[in-house]
């Protein structure tokens, strides 16, 4: 070990045993109170820096030295016994950002030197001795947490590049003099075991120039979890950085440092300043004081002299802490996101062996395909199965080891389940093992180093596994080769024992020596006492090697019988058993994959038992032969067909929640038959039938089944009651004639639980949600009235009242049915109903119906979310038992929500639309001009190639049509079809899917069309102006634009408008716009309706996802061709999701007017050459149709305009020629003000 400086030591240790002593206060507080300008901060040397230096505290050392030494004073006359540098900031990295590099070590010189001049001035007016604290910040880059949420992996700074700017840091503070180094504020433990890594090196390599000096560490808890930001806990923070022998610790910890606590003066204000007074901030210090919690104390943000001298003033009477002895001393302290302590008492320690790539197959074939969240699952799995540390090992010839290593170390950091747990960090490539070292923020295991290469060389890996922190694992190997007997291997683990404590200065507890686990019932009489050996030299091993575990690769002793898993599994388990009991602590075994030794069968336990410990010379070929008569041979799945055999109501039900109708109908008329229990047509429904579906709801409502499974459910319940009608009628109008009743005019019996309008309303023709709302609800016994699409209030209020309703629904997609339910619940209201009224469909929101709908409807206004809650929806709403409190908590939770929304409108800041106009995005058309098109005008795709589409489709919101969400890491497709929960059913849609898209397309059932246009285009202000031709001199139509109004966070942040993206008028640079609509949805809808007349809803709500899906990718796809083709602004495109040019919509986020399409069939006469037309609501028909505007230029970009005010209404009103009230209602979800309340 590297000399110390014995003096600093020794008068800290003196005096923190008689008092507490006092840091100093918050450096930024005291400087931000000087009120420096820019040129303050240059100063004569920095005057022609050519970035802005105002801000960068640190560098007042060099230009403000003075005001800096007297920040210093003040802090140590009001009785600071330490002051920090002023160099929170001073590292290469941090300074980055000011362009300020290449001055990083005259910085940290210069503010020691200030700081050792301000103690010594103090010093010399008789104020006792001080001490300069050397502060090392966390930097603004962090190891442990990714940049990018959209790649996990992904880190901004490297161990070694931290590790490189924390030397340079710490060799100027000690060039200056300090006595102590500070490392502080950390947020993420993996910056500060960089700090500790260089720190130590800098001690070690350089001893006579840099003697030790105490080193603090000052950890950083972000919130009440008790947690970094980075994730750990306390206790972990403070075993990970164990390794560094702190003297102070800013934590309460596992160790027997002295503890120091600088807090804040309170939470900053709205005005980043601190409202807490001296006397508040030491009474709060004083209170750690009087419980004996600290030794040393101080202040941080916030704090100034008077906070100081007040902490002095009211800590001066109270003891310090007493020096703790060391707890958990005899226990190995590993950490992950959470401390593990292994000690005498610990039970054995799995060690997580499957992400291995040496050891599991799947896991290795996933790394190699780049499959790394599917590998992730796998560690994720070992942890659940109870791996209380995860093995990694990426060793293979065709992998690169560093990077595979690295890579999947930053993903498991990003999951926390994962993370918990302490890592072992497996390589024979040293290399290897620091690549993972550098990626943990916790304290690993490292498996493995030996003395195979001699004692110098394990001295130097095991000097550098000290220095990360990390615990290791010995093989009993060296210079000879491998220790197979008992004999050698105590040898050898005794050797390395005394090496490792000696001379590198590890902690007993932190060596695991692995004894080798060898190979048995080879065949070879040799090794047919490995395991013995093994077991055998654990007592002395441990009795030779105090502090010391054991561990082994348990998979190894059985490698003989490979692929026979139950021998295996059980050797493993009977060999742990005897282990165990003698000593051993840890092993790399698969969790949760081996037997209970007692639970394995007597013949296999006794042939374990036998080839374990050596006892039958024929021990291996008795085993052999029992793995042979037990072998794992896969089973052919055979169909069960079982459920057959069982009574018809026992039949009916399970066919419900299987799907299968195969038998159904024989099963109804057998049923229908037994007129002992069912001597109606109807009581077979409400008996074995509605049982069935009974259970099919709770199942789904548990979440037990999925939403394809509940409609094929339903297809077997229609078939069912489609036998049973006929019968039914037959009977029902024999009972009124038997009556003297004209059945004609009799009222349908009422065999439902409630009867449910429902109904896509006027101007909207999207109903695929509307049908899976009717499908589930109709499993679950209720009554559907489904209107269809494009209904008028008058329709809908007619339907409730001559199907004497329960419930009545309304769906709607586009943001004009928005208003349209606004309309219809006004006339609820005005018509006297009093049914509950549901609002659903892709454009509403809990949000929209509690404000904007459910105020103008005295009944219960209800936003359902998605089919799945509908049924809990409808059922709580005519419980009448819960009734009452079901639609009180409803009316309470909303009407939270509608006062949150104007309290959000209230302090929301709207520019003047000029000013917003003024703040516009700005491309430079000079440097960047527009390209012309190849070819202007329209252009007709008569029949699009449907087969073409496919490549293009977006699968995702296919399967959100079914209600089938995966989680992470199988969100999307194709993952979703890993997804453990949806997986499966998600394969069988998509399947499912697949052969009716081949149907359609084979035999023509569906037609695309679609047309597009480029025409001459400039920009007018917020608008764009479309020419007849290149003259430009006649306007043929007007593309009126949005600009967002809502004040930005950044106030330079542009105010955008999709007229920017077009060159102005003014500029004479001529630019052009395109604009498309197409439609994959010609001969859809009538395919559907003829799977609905044959009761196959499954079907029907699929050729309408389905014809969504083509639609989409017509779109996308269209869109490649006229970047590459038809405009050719982009001809060598490779087509990704990232390209130049957007096309957004209208009613969608960029431009949120759906009036807007008027112009665009009209420009490209649509209804002509696509078949399509536009409802009086703007939406289009076919509903499986898409339209929209292109933009060619690079900087283009997708924005939202928000929330607008009511002068940009007003103006664009005026603009397109109509009135305010026409434009309020069309804009309505994005005013920013309630038109009814001006």
């Amino acid at each position: 070990m590297s000399p110390v400086a014995s003096d600093v030591f020794d008068s800290l240790r003196s005096t923190l045993a008689e008092r507490i002593m006092y840091f100093d206060g918050g450096m930024g507080t005291m400087i931000q109170q000087l009120g420096l300008e820019e040129s303050d901060f240059r100063g004569e040397m920095f005057k022609d820096h050519p970035k802005s230096l105002q801000g960068n505290n640190d560098m007042l050392v060099l230009t403000q030295p003075d005001a800096i030494l007297n920040i210093h004073k003040n802090f140590l006359l009001a009785g600071a016994d330490f002051v920090e540098t002023n160099t929170f900031s001073s590292t290469s990295i941090a300074q980055a950002d000011y362009a300020l590099q290449e001055h990083v070590y005259r910085l940290n010189v210069e503010a020691a030197k200030i700081a050792k001049r301000a103690c010594a001035e103090v010093e010399a007016e008789g104020h006792g001795r001080k001490y300069v604290a050397g502060s090392l910040g966390p930097t603004n880059r962090t190891l442990s947490i990714s940049p990018s949420v959209e790649q996990p992996e992904l880190r901004n700074v490297t161990f070694d590049e931290l590790a490189d700017a924390y030397a340079e840091q710490a060799r100027g503070l000690l060039d200056g003099g300090v006595d102590v180094l500070l490392i502080e504020t950390i947020f993420d433990t993996a910056n500060a075991k960089a700090a500790l890594f260089a720190v130590d090196q800098l001690f070690e390599n350089e001893p006579e120039k840099y003697p030790r000096r105490p080193v603090f560490i000052s950890g950083t808890i972000t919130d009440r979890s008790g947690r970094t930001l980075s994730g750990q806990t306390a206790e972990a923070f403070s075993i990970s950085v164990g390794h560094g022998n702190p003297m102070v610790l800013g934590l309460n910890c596992a160790l027997d440092a002295y503890i120091i606590c600088y807090p804040n003066a309170g939470l900053p204000n709205a005005m980043g300043g601190y409202d807490e007074t001296p006397e508040i901030t030491g009474s709060h210090v004083a209170e750690f004081a009087r419980d004996g919690l600290v030794n040393i104390v101080g202040g941080c943000c916030g704090t100034t002299p008077e906070h100081i001298a007040s902490i002095r003033k009211l800590c001066s009477g109270f003891a310090p802490r007493p020096r703790q002895p060391k707890p958990y001393s005899d226990h190995m302290l590993l950490s992950g996101l959470e401390p593990s302590r292994i000690g005498p008492n610990t039970n054995f320690v799995n060690i997580g062996e499957r992400c291995n790539v040496a050891g599991s197959r799947k896991f290795c074939k996933l790394i190699k395909n780049d499959e790394y969240d599917e590998a992730l699952a796998i560690a994720k799995l070992q942890v659940e199965n109870g791996a209380q540390v995860l093995d990694l090992n990426f060793d293979d010839g065709l992998l690169d080891g560093v990077k595979c290593m690295t890579k999947f170390c930053n993903l498991i950091s990003s999951e926390p389940d994962i993370a918990k747990v302490p890592l072992c960090i497996d390589s024979s490539d040293f290399a290897v093992v620091e690549a993972g070292l550098k990626c943990t923020q916790g304290k690993c295991i490292v498996n493995s180093i030996s003395l195979k290469n001699g004692e110098e060389d394990f001295i130097e890996v095991a000097t550098r596994i000290r220095r990360y922190g990390a615990a290791v694992v010995v093989m009993a190997f060296d210079e000879n080769g491998q220790a197979a007997d008992k004999e050698g291997k105590v040898r050898i683990c005794s050797r390395s024992y005394k090496i490792l404590v000696e001379k590198v200065g590890f902690n007993p507890n932190d060596i695991i020596f692995d004894p080798n686990i060898l190979t048995i019932g080879t065949g070879m009489e040799e090794h047919n006492d490995y395991a013995r050996y093994f077991i055998e030299a654990i007592e002395p091993i441990k009795k030779q090697c105090p502090g010391c575990h054991i561990s082994g690769g348990v998979s190894n002793l059985s490698f003989s019988f490979r692929g026979m898993n139950t021998v295996r599994e059980a050797m493993h388990s009977v060999f742990l058993y005897h282990a165990i009991q003698r000593g051993m602590d840890f092993g790399i075994v698969n969790a949760g994959a081996m037997p209970i030794y007692t639970d394995i069968e007597e013949k296999l336990l006794n042939l374990c038992e036998n080839i374990i410990w050596n006892k039958d010379p024929n021990a291996t070929e008795e085993l052999l032969a029992y793995a042979q008569e037990h072998g794992n041979q896969a089973k052919s799945k055979k169909q069960d067909d079982t459920w057959r055999n069982e009574s018809v109501e026992k039949r009916l039900e399970y066919a419900l929640i299987k799907g299968i109708d195969k038998f159904v109908v024989d099963d109804t008329e057998e049923a229908r038959q037994n007129k002992t229990l069912y001597p109606k047509p109807l009581n077979v429904i409400e008996g074995p039938l509605m049982a069935g579906m009974s259970i099919v709801g709770d199942l789904f409502g548990a979440g037990k089944m999925f939403l394809p499974q509940v409609i094929k459910s339903a297809r077997v319940m229609k078939k069912a009651v489609a036998h049973l009608i006929p019968f039914m009628e037959i009977e029902r109008e024999q009972s009124l004639k038997a009556q003297g009743i004209d059945p004609s005019m009799a009222d349908e019996a009422d065999i439902y639980n409630g009867t449910v309008v429902i109904a896509t309303v006027k101007g909207d023709v999207h109903d695929i949600g509307k049908n899976i709302v009717a499908v589930v609800l109709g499993c679950n016994n209720f009554k559907v009235v489904d209107l269809g699409v494009m209904c008028p209030p008058n329709k809908i209020l007619e339907a409730v009242d001559k199907h004497k309703a329960d419930i009545v629904g309304l769906s709607g997609l586009i943001t004009p049915s928005l208003d349209e339910m606004v309309f219809v619940a006004k006339e609820l209201e005005r018509t006297g109903h009093k049914l509950p009224l549901l609002i659903g469909g892709a454009t509403t929101s809990k949000m929209h119906t509690a404000v904007k709908i459910a105020p103008k409807y005295s009944q219960p206004t209800i936003h359902v979310l998605d089919a799945s809650r509908s049924v809990v929806t409808v059922s709580a709403l005519l419980d009448e038992t819960n009734k009452a409190d079901y639609i009180e908590d409803i009316s309470e939770e909303y009407e939270e929500i509608r006062e949150e929304y104007l309290d959000s409108l209230s302090d929301r800041v709207y520019l003047p639309i000029d000013a917003a106009r003024k703040q516009k995005f700005s491309i430079d058309f000079h440097a960047q001009p527009p390209v012309k098109p190849k070819q202007l005008g329209l252009q007709v795709i008569e029949d699009v190639d449907l087969k073409r589409c496919i490549d293009y489709i977006d699968w995702k919101p296919f399967f959100e049509v079914w209600q089938l969400r995966g989680r992470y890491p199988n969100r999307a497709y194709p993952k979703i079809f890993d997804d453990e929960t949806v997986g499966a059913e998600a394969k069988k849609v998509f399947n499912e899917g697949q052969a009716l898209l081949n149907r359609i397309i084979n035999e023509k059932l569906v037609k695309g069309k679609g047309v597009f246009g480029i025409f001459p285009a400039n920009a007018v202000g917020d608008d764009i102006e479309i020419y007849e031709d290149e003259s430009r001199t006649t306007v043929k139509k007007t593309l009126y634009g949005l600009r967002q109004q809502a004040e930005k966070v950044d106030k330079s942040d542009p105010y955008y408008c999709m007229s920017d993206f077009i060159a102005t008028k003014d500029c004479g640079i001529p630019d052009y716009v395109g604009m498309f609509a197409v439609t994959c949805g010609i001969g859809a809808d009538e395919l559907a309706d003829q799977f609905a007349k044959e009761n196959d809803d499954y079907n029907s709500i699929m050729v309408k996802a389905l014809a969504d899906r083509l639609a989409e990718a017509f779109a996308e796809m269209l869109h490649e061709d006229l970047r590459r083709k038809y405009w050719g602004y982009a001809e060598s495109e490779n087509f990704n999701l990232k390209y130049d040019g957007i096309r957004p919509a209208p009613g969608y986020p960029t431009q949120p007017d759906h009036t807007e399409k008027k112009t665009y069939w009209q420009l490209l006469e649509a209804d002509v050459y696509a078949c399509m037309e536009l409802t009086e609501s703007f939406s289009m028909v076919p509903a499986a149709s898409v339209s929209g505007l292109y933009f060619a230029h690079p900087k283009s970009e997708y924005f939202a305009v928000g929330k607008i005010a009511r002068d940009q209404v007003e103006n664009y009103a005026n603009r397109k020629r109509s009135s305010i009230e026409t434009v309020e209602r069309w804009l309505a979800p994005i005013l920013s003000y309630d038109p009814d309340n001006l």
